[in-house]
Parts: structure tokens; C-alpha cells; sequence
């Protein structure tokens, strides 16, 4: 297992923040998700490359947001992950932990805190993700573990890029499986969705400071 580089930050998180794997899962309230982001009607769920999200799983969220900006601009920042701590606040370090290109097989190790609540103490949750199916500039699927003290959880988050008038349009969709998600279904899968409505708030935000005007 080779290791590229190492990016961490002393940061305090939001809770509620934290996409893919749940930093505030069992905390006890929770904020309004930031503005840009929509959450689709139901609908088929996305794939990439013919796979989706865990189809068992009971807690699941979708969101969609239009980037104003290039393709490449939105993919390199979603495909760079250890700079994902230049622009997202809930996450505190990641290791890539293979070279070259991001494709299928690439896999990465990050963290976020988790603040204390009556169920856990604090901590921080170490996320292992691994892509499974990725398609140039269209979509992305990983899948992995994220563990805590106290708390384990298996994710399957799928991306979707398509360029539209106006942009990029960016879609998502998350699954979460494990004893402590599923044992309260509805109150995980608001956080989920307040955390994937808050990752595509970020990457707006990113994207469209980065990206030149265009024809």
C-alpha cells in the first residue's frame, strides 16, 4: 500500500456537516442544509456504469445541484481528494493510498471529527474509500467503511456529472448501513441528506470561484 501525500487540518467542524458517512449521525439536533443544493423526486436510482447504491440499505438521500462552471473545473475538484481539505470544511485530512490517475481501484483514507453526544464521545471518524466504477468527467461510485469509537458504518455513494445550459448539473446519491444508522432510520437519513446537500454546497462554491468565464 504506498501512500502520495498527507493533508491535515486542526479544524472544528460543524456538526451535520459531514457527507458521506455520518459525523453527526447521533448528535441531537439539527441545522437547516445550506442553500444551492436540492433534494430530487424519487426516481430510478443513479448508477455508474451499470452499479448503484446499496439497493438493502434503509437509510438512503439524494441531492442535485447546476455548477456554473467547466466539466473539468467540478471534476478535478471532486477527483483531487487531497485537496479536499482546501475547500471542505468537515474534512480534516485525507491520504491517497495508490498513485497515478483516480480510476477504478483508487482508494483513499480521510477524516472528520464527530462532537460528543449522549451516545458517543468525541472523536474522529476515518473513512476507507475505494472506487469501484468511474467514467471520465461522468460519474464516480466508491464504496467503504467509515469507523469511530462506537460507531461503524459501510457506505456506497454514487456521483453523477452532466453538462446542461448553464453548467454542470451534479447529482448524488448515498446509502448507509449499520446497527447505529438503522437503529433510527428517519433521523439518519435527515443528517445524510443535510450532508450531501452540504458537500454540493462546497463544491459550487469551489468550483464556480475557480472557473474561468466561458464561451
Amino acid at each position: 500500500m504506498s501512500r502520495t501525500r498527507t493533508r491535515t487540518r486542526t479544524r472544528t467542524a460543524a456538526p451535520f456537516t459531514v457527507p458521506l458517512v455520518v459525523a453527526g449521525v447521533l448528535a441531537t439536533t439539527a441545522a437547516a442544509a445550506p442553500a444551492g443544493a436540492t433534494t430530487p423526486r424519487p426516481g430510478p436510482s443513479l448508477t455508474c456504469q451499470g452499479k448503484g447504491v446499496d439497493a438493502k440499505a434503509l437509510v438512503r438521500a439524494r441531492a442535485e445541484t447546476v455548477i456554473d462552471a467547466s466539466p473539468a473545473t467540478v471534476w478535478k475538484l471532486q477527483t483531487d481528494v487531497e485537496r479536499w481539505p482546501d475547500w471542505q470544511a468537515h474534512v480534516t485530512g485525507v491520504d491517497r493510498l495508490d498513485h497515478g490517475r483516480f480510476r477504478p481501484g483508487s482508494a483513499f483514507r480521510w477524516t472528520t471529527p464527530i462532537p460528543p453526544n449522549p451516545a458517543t464521545p468525541a472523536t474522529s471518524l476515518d473513512i476507507t474509500s475505494t472506487v469501484k466504477q468511474l467514467k471520465p468527467n461522468s460519474c464516480i461510485r466508491w464504496t467503504g467503511p467509515a469507523v469511530g469509537e462506537g460507531l461503524h458504518i459501510d457506505g456506497v455513494h454514487v456521483w453523477s456529472f452532466t453538462k446542461v445550459r448553464g453548467g454542470v448539473l451534479v447529482r448524488t446519491e448515498e446509502t448507509h448501513t449499520g446497527e447505529q444508522v438503522d437503529a433510527n432510520v428517519p433521523f439518519a437519513t435527515e443528517i445524510l441528506q443535510q450532508g450531501l446537500d452540504a458537500w454540493l454546497a462546497d463544491l459550487k462554491t469551489a468550483a464556480e470561484a475557480r472557473s474561468c468565464p466561458r464561451r
